[in-house]
């Protein structure tokens, strides 16, 4: 398949060698992408072709990125690394759609990947293009989630991973997955943002292969979530597709995967998407209702959804394209509607990491502003598993109606008093 390394700002658009391993352009710094000429496929064909491949047992048609790999596919199949990542479930949610009050409501969920978020979808892809570069040692730095993910996909290739995390900012949980992997962590006393730039700096001078979203190459293995989601709903489109707000290359990946699929005759009409951002740390929010030209910085992002704690998303042009294609929306929501929108997802027995439960937050936020109609088709994605920040569920479980915790003495009356305490407790 024709493919092409380009410049991805509209008044630059350069050409890039295929060979070219920087992740910002030549000539302006902007960000890249990859550009694949799909003239000659057929949207048809594909259906098939993808549909056929589900009850394949080939380590390629086990995951949900490389069983669409006609999208991707600019590797040659002994540099693949994968661990079957994709095949995530649709997931109806009825009683979080009452709360949200939308007519229906499906969740697509990431947490089922193999490093418990969607950042596996990406990660497959951009550690293949590392093997395929002959590079030794990957780098990133991370709210938690591409941490964990690299990881994994770097022991797998064989090769050295370097994380960069904001000192005491990153959920243990993801920080043990990594060093489980055998990642060397460095911990900057600063924030996302300055780890990032950091990084950034220092990559070309130690050859180290940057894998954050940055890298376009991620950005073509999450694209083909939407793929994936549209089958599982036989190919019609939902009316809003809803996402959490970090440094938006999710954002970027779906809008990239619409875009291509309408291209292919696979999208039957474009979904509005929907970004949610937390309060303290909503830069890209701001833009959007600002109208602004510039994203101005959050420079202390604050937030318990550490996942989206980013106050200068490196994404956000790409977001803000991907916005206006769709005609999108942004919202923002506080701590409190996140842990709300957690516990309605909860009900429906649907756990997940606080970034994910924005998603829901956003939804009933614009529901009860009126910009999402109440009959609306919404499909929100959760991008990670709730036991991504355990010390968040243990910070949260004090109220015996919703699943606290209680000690009771070793004996047959305490056990009955404190059993119909919770009974009463729950109505």
């Amino acid at each position: 398949m024709p493919w092409s390394i380009q410049c991805a700002e509209d008044g630059c658009r350069a050409g890039h060698e295929r060979d070219y391993a920087a992740h910002s352009c030549a000539r302006c710094g902007g960000l890249l992408e990859v550009r694949c000429d799909f003239s000659a496929l057929d949207g048809s064909r594909l259906r098939s072709l993808w549909n056929g491949r589900l009850g394949s047992q080939s380590p390629l048609n086990r995951s949900g990125v490389w069983r669409f790999r006609e999208l991707v596919d600019f590797f040659a199949e002994g540099r693949i690394v994968s661990l079957a990542e994709g095949r995530t479930p649709l997931l109806d949610a009825p009683r979080a759609a009452r709360w949200a009050d939308v007519g229906r409501l499906q969740v697509k969920h990431q947490g089922s990947n193999p490093t418990g978020s969607f950042k596996d979808l990406g990660m497959t892809v951009a550690v293949s293009r590392a093997a395929a570069l002959g590079v030794r040692v990957v780098a990133c730095a991370s709210t938690g989630n591409t941490s964990s993910s690299m990881a994994a996909y770097a022991a797998r290739a064989g090769l050295q991973a370097l994380i960069f995390v904001p000192a005491g900012r990153v959920s243990s949980a993801k920080l043990a997955q990594a060093l489980d992997f055998g990642a060397a962590v460095l911990e900057v006393r600063d924030n996302f943002y300055r780890a990032f730039e950091l990084v950034r700096q220092v990559a070309g001078e130690l050859r180290l292969y940057l894998v954050n979203s940055v890298n376009p190459f991620r950005i073509e293995g999450q694209k083909t979530l939407v793929a994936e989601l549209l089958e599982q709903r036989e190919w019609r489109a939902p009316d809003y597709i809803v996402l959490p707000g970090g440094n938006l290359g999710n954002t970027s990946a779906v809008g990239k995967g619409l875009r291509e699929l309408a291209g292919l005759g696979l999208v039957n009409t474009m979904p509005r998407v929907v970004v949610v951002q937390a309060a303290g740390a909503s830069a890209f929010y701001n833009l959007m209702a600002a109208g602004g030209a510039d994203l101005a910085p959050v420079d202390k992002p604050e937030t318990e959804a550490t996942a989206i704690r980013i106050g200068h998303p490196a994404n956000w042009r790409k977001a803000r394209r991907v916005l206006q294609e769709t005609r999108g929306l942004c919202e923002a929501v506080t701590d409190a509607e996140i842990f709300a929108a957690k516990r309605a997802l909860a009900e429906d027995g649907i756990g997940a990491e606080p970034a994910s439960a924005a998603t829901l937050a956003g939804i009933r936020k614009l529901r009860s502003a009126g910009r999402i109609e109440g009959g609306a088709e919404v499909v929100a994605v959760l991008t990670g598993h709730q036991l991504k920040d355990p010390d968040y569920i243990a910070r949260h479980a004090c109220d015996l109606a919703a699943g606290g915790t209680m000690q009771v003495d070793a004996d047959p009356a305490a056990l009955q008093r404190a059993v119909a305490e919770i009974l009463d407790a729950r109505g």
